[in-house]
C-alpha cells in the first residue's frame, strides 16, 4: 500500500516527480523537511502524553480511552519511522534506506494506517453500545474485551501489511520525459498497468471506504437512538437521564470528530495515489502536481498528529490531566492515585 507515499511508479518514501524536481527545490526542499521536523516532534510529544495521561490517571482508564491510547502508539510509531524517510526524499534524489527499508518502511506504514482506521471504526461501535446499549459496557469483561480487540486490531493490521512487505523491492524507473533512470522502492516493478490499480483501489477500499461505511452506519443508529431518547423524555424531571443523555452525545461527538479528521486528511493521498495508478505510464513531473504531493503527504502526516489536541479541546478532564502529564507537575504517584466517580460510559 502507498496510501501516506503513493507514488508514481515508486514506493512509500520515493518517486518520480520528486526524483525529476529534486535538483530544482535544494531550498524548498528542506524548508519542507522542516516542516516534517515540527510534525514529527509536535505528533510524538501530543501522543506519548495521551497514553501516559490514559494510563498513569486511573479514572482516565475508559474504553474509549484505551482504544486511542492504542491510536496514539501507532501514530507515533508512524511518525518515528516513515516521517523521517518521506522526509529525506526532499533533500536528496535517492532511496538512502537499501533493501531492509524498502521493505521495513512500508509494512510499518501500512500497519500504523491500519491501526488507525480500524481503532476509529472499533470505537464507532463502542460508542454505538454505550448509547444503544449502555448495560453492556458496565460488564466486568468490559476492560478486558476492549484489550482483546486492541490487540486483534494490531494483529489484522500487520496480517494486512506482511504481502506488502514480501512484494516491495527496489525497482529502476525511467522518466518518460528525460529518458533519466533512477532506482526506487515500489510494491511492483513497473511492467503492466494492472498491479497498481489493483493496488490503489484494494487500499482505497479495505483503509479507507469500507471502514468510513461502517462508522457511517454506526452513528445512523447512534442519532436514531439519541433522537428517540430524547424524544420519549419527559419535559420535567429526570435530571440524570438528561445529564446521562448529555453525555453520550458529547462522547460520540468526540469520536465523530476523530473520523471526520481521518477522512478529510487522508482523501487527498488516497486521491492521488488513484490518479497515478490509473496513469501510470505517464510520470506527471509538473510543478502543479508536486505541490499537490507534498501537501497530500504533510495533510496525512498532521493526522497523526492532531488526536491528542483534538481531545484536549474537546474534553475538559482529559486537558487538566494532559497539562499535568505535559508540564510535570504532578508526580505519577499522585496521578494514579487521583481518580472519579466517570464510568466507562461517560469519560473520554
Amino acid at each position: 500500500m502507498e496510501d501516506l507515499t503513493p507514488e508514481d511508479g515508486g514506493g512509500p518514501c520515493v518517486n518520480a516527480s520528486s526524483a525529476h524536481w529534486a535538483h530544482r527545490v535544494w531550498l524548498p526542499g528542506i524548508g519542507i523537511a522542516a516542516v516534517y521536523g515540527i510534525l514529527i516532534v509536535v505528533g510524538v510529544v501530543g501522543n506519548v502524553t495521551l497514553v501516559k495521561t490514559c494510563l498513569l490517571v486511573k479514572s482516565m482508564r475508559t474504553v474509549p480511552n484505551l482504544f486511542l491510547s492504542s491510536l496514539a502508539v501507532g501514530d507515533a510509531l508512524l511518525l518515528l519511522t516513515c516521517a523521517p524517510v518521506d522526509a529525506s526524499r526532499y533533500l536528496v534524489d535517492e532511496w538512502l534506506f537499501g533493501r531492509v527499508g524498502c521493505k521495513l518502511i512500508p509494512f510499518i506504514q501500512l500497519t500504523s494506517v491500519g491501526v488507525s482506521v480500524f481503532t476509529l471504526t472499533a470505537l464507532s461501535a463502542d460508542r454505538y453500545k454505550a448509547i444503544v446499549r449502555p448495560l453492556d459496557m458496565h460488564r466486568p469483561s468490559a476492560s478486558l474485551g476492549v484489550g482483546v480487540r486492541a490487540a486483534a486490531i494490531w494483529l489484522l493490521s500487520v496480517t494486512l501489511a506482511v504481502p506488502e512487505a514480501v512484494f516491495s523491492d527496489l525497482h529502476t524507473f525511467t522518466t518518460s520525459h528525460t529518458n533519466e533512470t533512477f532506482v526506487t522502492c515500489a510494491p511492483y516493478p513497473h511492467a503492466g498497468d494492472l498491479h497498481p490499480k489493483i493496488h490503489s483501489t484494494a487500499s482505497f477500499l479495505i483503509f479507507y471506504i469500507i471502514p468510513l461505511f461502517i462508522i457511517s452506519v454506526y452513528y445512523c443508529f447512534i442519532a436514531r437512538s439519541l433522537v428517540r431518547s430524547s424524544a420519549d423524555l419527559p419535559a420535567e424531571g429526570h435530571l440524570h437521564v438528561q445529564k446521562q443523555i448529555k453525555s453520550r452525545k458529547r462522547l460520540a461527538k468526540t469520536v465523530l470528530v476523530f473520523v471526520g479528521l481521518f477522512a478529510v486528511c487522508w482523501l487527498p493521498s488516497h486521491a492521488i495515489y488513484l490518479y497515478r495508478s490509473f496513469h501510470y505510464h505517464q510520470v506527471d513531473t509538473s510543478l502543479g502536481h508536486f505541490i499537490a504531493s507534498v501537501c497530500a503527504r504533510i495533510l496525512a502526516f498532521a493526522n497523526s498528529c492532531v488526536n491528542p489536541f483534538a481531545l484536549y479541546l474537546m474534553s475538559q478532564s482529559f486537558s487538566k490531566h494532559f497539562r499535568k502529564q505535559l508540564l510535570c507537575c504532578s508526580s505519577p504517584k499522585r496521578l494514579r492515585s487521583q481518580n472519579s466517580a466517570s464510568t466507562n460510559v461517560t469519560t473520554v
